[in-house]
């Protein structure tokens, strides 16, 4: 089951450099080279705070 829309998944975009995302577990993951921020997603709310996001390992 996805977490977000898909319609909504096609505007997101992250915060700290505009990136697409893309989904992974439990997280909208920024597809940027340099950027990879990972966006927590809470009860189907994308949550775009970059005081918010994890770098992945």
């Amino acid at each position: 089951m996805p977490l977000v829309e898909a319609s909504l998944l096609d505007i997101l975009a992250c915060p700290a450099c505009h990136a697409p995302l893309k989904e992974h577990d439990a997280e909208l993951i920024c597809t940027g080279q340099d950027c990879g921020l990972a966006y927590p997603v809470r009860d189907g709310i994308p949550v775009l705070l970059v005081d918010e996001a994890r770098r992945p390992a």
